[in-house]
């Protein structure tokens, strides 16, 4: 049985005022007042901390896993955590680097061996419901992370109706860098081509990806989803590719990569002669430093399909988050909400928005003027407009996209390809990603 977290008010109710503040009038202060003569009301002015006995947590190790540009931040932002809450100064952190794409793999591989808190991309929440790997949100918690954080973060750290991490970001998304000084119009993928193609400078854009690869799909208005259920095990799968909207889409997929300046991609720190790149908030300090005064950033483009018709690229936008492993032992289990909880607050986003430039999920960190001001932060936000929210996908999903993907690069579907056999290929892509979820 879960232990009553000490410092669920303390920090729950900082939260939550800052919510209540944010949504009020410019003129009012906005406070939470807990009932007095009550537990809560102890621990939210702090009393609960000053008589906790910390030799309770003394000796106690959490392991914490986090990308590697925030290993750094993170134990920063652990070592002021024990300063404020000095019953856990006894407490051993640890914290090493392991990408947020790759944590479920190396969770589920061995969980019990994995990190007690790990950063993680939303697309990966179901391997790990599915795994016993996460345990869920701290019932003192949950409302606080409910109210203080978009709905699309919270939709991602969710589970039917169980909440199961604690969101950090809602930066998880892709939109167009580029060179202003050779794209002139960066609102038409044709445009942006074109320029690219006239100034001999290539133009990035990560087709055999299943993550990037929707923009063209999900442009024409093809659906591609899962259906899961409580524990995280897909019960259905909801796609429409093998259609005449699939077929505009590949096409379009087909087209871009018989340009000269088109190559598969979506990293700027593996890229050259780049005049623009469809890529995340990630590389903004890469892309900063690459094109110095011509840095420029847009939604992504529309385009001219095969039928005639303009579309919006689309795509996925999603959401980092923190997950807390089950613990045999309460004690360790309250640290790790306790920690998850403090990584993931409106005070902690901003701090991480300053030194990496990470975009906050976080309502009111959103409308800090530093961040509303921020140049990708801005272009993703003006993207994710035309987005769908990244739900769960089976494993196997990724694979047979890059397969699709593959197939344009190599060739082996071309624009002397037949509408039929285009469809064909969209078919046997369609029923597979139907039979990972027994369909």
């Amino acid at each position: 049985m879960r232990k009553k977290s000490l410092l669920a008010l303390t920090l729950a109710t900082a939260m939550t005022a800052g919510v209540l503040a944010g949504c009020g009038n410019k003129n009012e202060t906005t406070t939470a007042a807990p009932e007095k003569n009550s537990e809560v009301a102890s621990e939210a002015t702090g009393d609960a901390e000053k008589n906790v006995d910390a030799s309770t947590y003394d000796g106690k190790t959490v392991k914490v896993w986090v990308a590697n540009e925030i290993v750094g931040f993170t134990e920063k932002q652990i070592a002021d955590f024990q300063e404020k809450y000095p019953q856990y100064k006894g407490v051993t952190f640890t914290v090493e680097a392991v990408g947020e794409g790759d944590a479920a793999s190396n969770v589920i591989t061995d969980v019990k061996a994995a990190a007690d808190i790990y950063g993680f991309a939303q697309d990966q929440l179901t391997r790990l419901v599915t795994a016993g790997a996460l345990e869920e949100v701290n019932p003192d918690y949950k409302e606080a992370v409910l109210t203080s954080n978009d709905d699309g973060a919270v939709k991602s750290a969710t589970v039917g109706d169980v909440m199961y991490a604690y969101p950090i970001t809602s930066d998880n998304g892709y939109f167009l860098y580029y060179d202003k000084s050779v794209v002139k119009d960066p609102s038409t993928l044709e445009g942006i081509v074109k320029d690219c193609e006239a100034a001999g400078k290539n133009f990035y854009f990560e087709i055999n990806s299943g993550w990037y690869q929707t923009a063209f799909f999900f442009g024409t208005g093809c659906t591609l989803t899962y259906d899961t259920d409580k524990d995280g095990n897909f019960t259905g799968c909801n796609v429409d590719y093998a259609s005449d909207k699939g077929i505009v889409a590949l096409k379009k997929i087909i087209e871009l990569k018989s340009s000269s300046s088109f190559q598969n991609g979506s990293s700027l720190s593996n890229a050259t002669n780049v005049g623009a790149i469809v890529d995340g908030t990630w590389d903004a300090s890469a892309a900063k430093e690459l094109f110095g005064d011509n840095y420029a950033t847009a939604k992504l483009p529309t385009f001219q399909g095969s039928d005639g018709k303009t579309y919006q690229l689309s795509g996925f936008s999603g959401n980092k988050l923190l997950g807390v492993k089950p613990q045999e032992d309460t004690d360790k289990l309250q640290i790790c909400d306790d920690l998850a909880f403090y990584l993931s607050s409106e005070e902690v986003q901003l701090a991480r928005f300053d030194e990496v430039g990470w975009g906050p999920s976080n309502k009111n960190a959103q409308a800090n003027e530093k961040v509303a001001a921020d140049e990708a932060l801005k272009a993703l936000g003006e993207q994710i407009a035309f987005d769908i929210p990244q739900g769960q996908y089976p494993g196997e999903y990724w694979s047979l996209a890059t397969g699709l993907g593959d197939s344009v690069i190599s060739d082996t579907l071309t624009a002397n390809t037949s509408d039929d056999d285009l469809l064909k290929a969209l078919t046997d892509f369609q029923n597979t990603c139907k039979s990972y979820a027994g369909q």
